[in-house]
């Protein structure tokens, strides 16, 4: 028995009595229709489970619908969970994804990259890549003779740049803030790497927080991970030689986070009571950890899907527009998310 022929537009148009400029507008979500014409379209498409062609489309309306995304790190929630967030949104916004993983964070060859991107006739690139060291420097000398839109994730904000950016500053100081809202004076830091921004942005948040307060940090007050956590437990081991009196400390991630609240219970700190630890990114697992962590939510789906929903918008107003004008620069907000491991010194 030969495969049967998947159903077409024109046979969804007759069967509706109605032209097939009236089904591609249901299709396409046009407003244009009236509702019971819509709703009968609709039926129809479900019984013959129709299904529109992407091939057939793209070459109607000249156009691919497909962008370039290109990211590093994937075994790592972050870059991961931000991930989920632009395929969720691409899918519902009927893009497709051409898709690329650097090597290392701080590979700076882009040229062979943008080069297979814009073979495939891509409408537009997030670059969801971090910035760390000079891995973004290339923007200086390339950007501009990009034809298409390019949206970044993570980086500090540059002129005619479109960026979507969780703020890291402000969760840092949402962390610190709680922690002298708690009436902990003696407020250490445990960084991620300082080469890169979202580090930088950490830090600079909890040092503002402490300045406001009246209180001038110190580098005897600072330690620098790597984001792992036995990174975390080294600097933690450091920050106790170094800033002893401490009964508090903000530490950039979960991860190093864990290693501090372990360190803290075989090294009889208790904690909360005389030291409490705000951690920053609220992966699932800190709720479980003992105690729970406090720490700064930051929504990387919520990041994913607005990078998606911000490059769209700039592929369809440059299209309108005919030129590439249109620039975007969106910050995500945190949250303090609070649990056990913080409380009011006794």
């Amino acid at each position: 028995m030969g495969k049967m022929a998947r159903p077409t537009i024109y046979e969804v148009a007759r069967e509706a009595g109605v032209s097939r400029q009236t089904v591609s507008r249901v299709i396409n979500n046009r407003p244009d229709v009236a509702p019971e014409t819509r709703e009968r379209i609709l039926r129809i498409i479900s019984e013959l489970d129709y299904r529109p062609s992407a091939i057939a489309r793209s070459l109607s309306k000249q156009r691919s619908y497909n962008f370039g995304l290109l990211t590093a790190g994937l075994k790592y929630i972050g870059p991961s969970t931000t991930l989920s967030g632009i395929a969720k949104k691409a899918e519902e916004l009927g893009y497709g994804i051409y898709f690329k993983e650097l090597p290392t964070w701080n590979s700076n060859n882009i040229q062979p990259i943008l080069d297979w991107f814009l073979a495939r006739q891509v409408e537009g690139i997030i670059w969801a890549v971090p910035e760390v060291g000079d891995n973004h420097d290339w923007l200086r000398s390339v950007a501009d003779s990009i034809p298409v839109p390019i949206i970044f994730l993570t980086t500090a904000k540059r002129a005619n740049i479109s960026i979507v950016s969780v703020d890291n500053y402000a969760g840092a100081r949402m962390a610190t803030e709680h922690l002298l809202s708690v009436g902990r004076r003696k407020i250490g830091h445990i960084s991620g790497p300082m080469d890169w921004w979202e580090s930088r942005e950490r830090r600079q948040g909890w040092q503002d927080a402490l300045r406001e307060a009246g209180i001038e940090s110190d580098p005897h007050m600072v330690a620098e991970g790597n984001w792992s956590s036995k990174s975390g437990k080294r600097a933690f081991a450091q920050l106790m030689e170094t800033f002893p009196e401490m009964d508090a400390v903000f530490v950039a991630n979960d991860q190093m986070a864990l290693s501090v609240l372990q360190t803290a219970f075989e090294s009889n700190i208790d904690v909360p009571d005389q030291l409490s630890v705000v951690g920053f990114d609220n992966i699932p697992e800190s709720e479980f950890f003992s105690p729970p962590l406090t720490t700064v939510y930051q929504n990387l789906v919520e990041l994913g899907c607005t990078a998606v929903e911000e490059l769209v918008w700039m592929i369809e107003t440059d299209k309108a527009k005919g030129d590439r004008q249109s620039v975007k620069y969106s910050k995500i907000q945190p949250e303090l998310i609070i649990r056990k491991s913080t409380s009011p010194k006794t």
